[in-house]
């Protein structure tokens, strides 16, 4: 029995992240490093706490710059996944110069001060949020804004369950992993928070409401109608990592459905704001507004853990209780990355430079779906793009190996991305990226495809 869950484990490990427990691996490995960088992986996995979906490594990096990462054999790869760090690029030449004239500053802010690139950052970044939706508080990573907001709900409306999203994440704290919806993340955990209630989410290819958003706005009235103690509604506005994309219609419905039942609607954005989408927040997409926005990730301009959250002005009312108390709440060098990341977007125009690279994506990425019958869907905006695979497209059984088989020749070949669930190919550039790169990164996946004879 425990042989067999044991067994089930081992195969939804396999399908909830980058694959990294099948054979591929340890060839990649064996034909794809140097001794020298063997030595070092061998160093790092005897060094550090083994966890899924990051050990063992695959390589040894010496530099990041632009759309690339250099391993220490000097081997170069465009970086389509970057932790969702990498808005403008690696080692921006303005960020990098920003950063550094700060450390020969004021490096650190300790609690009960404050600084003038806090405040300016602040004031810049609600520049940019609708009016009211104007108080911020810093937090040093996306996990703990998912924290303060939801206390920050439980304190504005006396209620403490919490709805969301199953295979959602929000985070690897306790807390975040109570609320989110990955296995992976709570096995061997025990005991949750109490009081989640997770629905299935709105998914357009797979899932049981597939193609179906009016029973799934159903499902959410129905469980926010069936208990008073409801006080948020958390969810990603768009999902990252599979790359799932409500419609307008949905998330209008679901804002008016927290409105209704007086449900704050938080929506974590931590790895797909700031121009991921073409859109300075992706909510704008959707004509709705949250209650209270998580930030986090590329805030910290790929340099500098950084995160936030922004909520509204008719919630500043519980300066009697400390929500965050983060030892670098108001972090000179966070601050200075959050606002040289907004300053580099609005100089290189990259709002309307993403829109532009949509329509390129789009196009490549359909001609590919047309050509390829192991492609069973294609979903994206901006620069975030997901190839689901299939072994056939009537059934839509997941193709993973085909995927993994897929991963290993685009990184042989310089192309770096990750795999969801176990089939969806996630394409995440740089917002800097050139043509050029978007080109070439295109041409080493289609010879990818191309390898695997799976021509339609």
């Amino acid at each position: 029995m425990d042989h067999m869950k044991h067994d089930k484990h081992n195969a939804e490990s396999v399908v909830e992240g980058d694959i990294n427990l099948t054979s591929a691996r340890g060839e990649w490995l064996k034909e794809e490093v140097n001794d020298q960088t063997k030595e070092l992986l061998e160093k790092d996995a005897k060094y550090f706490l083994h966890q899924s979906m990051s050990t063992p490594c695959l390589d040894v990096l010496k530099n990041c710059e632009g759309s690339y990462l250099e391993n220490i054999s000097g081997k170069r790869y465009l970086d389509f996944h970057g932790n969702n760090v990498h808005q403008v690029g690696f080692s921006h030449p303005k960020m990098v110069s920003a950063l550094m004239g700060q450390l020969q500053e004021l490096t650190f802010s300790t609690r009960r001060y404050t600084n003038e690139k806090a405040i300016q950052f602040a004031e810049k970044l609600t520049s940019y949020t609708p009016k009211g939706l104007n108080r911020i508080l810093l937090t040093p990573n996306g996990s703990s804004s998912i924290s303060i907001a939801l206390k920050l709900a439980r304190a504005v409306t006396g209620k403490h369950k919490v709805v969301s999203f199953w295979d959602s994440f929000h985070g690897a704290n306790l807390d975040a992993i109570s609320v989110g919806g990955e296995s992976i993340f709570q096995e061997h955990m025990g005991p949750l928070m109490p009081g989640v209630e997770r629905i299935p989410p709105p998914i357009t290819y797979r899932g049981i409401f597939e193609g179906n958003e009016e029973k799934a706005l159903e499902y959410l009235e129905h469980v926010l109608s069936k208990d008073d103690e409801i006080g948020a509604f958390l969810a990603e506005t768009i999902r990252n990592t599979d790359v799932q994309i409500p419609s307008a219609k949905y998330w209008q419905g679901a804002r008016e459905l927290c409105d209704k039942y007086g449900v704050l609607l938080i929506l974590d954005e931590i790895p797909i704001a700031f121009g991921r989408t073409g859109k300075m927040f992706a909510y704008e997409l959707f004509g709705i507004e949250p209650d209270i926005l998580c930030l986090g990730k590329g805030l910290g301009g790929g340099i500098v853990p950084q995160a936030a959250i922004v909520t509204r002005e008719e919630y500043n009312r519980f300066g009697h209780i400390s929500l965050g108390h983060y030892t670098h709440e108001k972090s000179p060098l966070g601050s200075v990355a959050g606002l040289t990341l907004l300053e580099i977007i609005e100089e290189e125009n990259l709002l309307q430079k993403v829109k532009e690279d949509e329509e390129f994506m789009k196009k490549a990425l359909y001609k590919m779906h047309r050509k390829y019958s192991l492609i069973g869907d294609v979903r994206g905006v901006g620069l975030l793009w997901g190839i689901e695979l299939v072994t056939n497209r009537t059934t839509k059984e997941k193709a993973t190996a085909e995927a993994e088989e897929i991963m290993y020749e685009c990184l042989k070949n310089g192309l770096s991305f990750k795999v969801s669930k176990g089939n969806v190919l996630q394409l995440s550039p740089p917002l800097t990226i050139s043509r050029e790169e978007l080109e070439k990164a295109l041409e080493i996946l289609n010879e990818a495809f191309l390898k695997t004879n799976a021509i339609a």
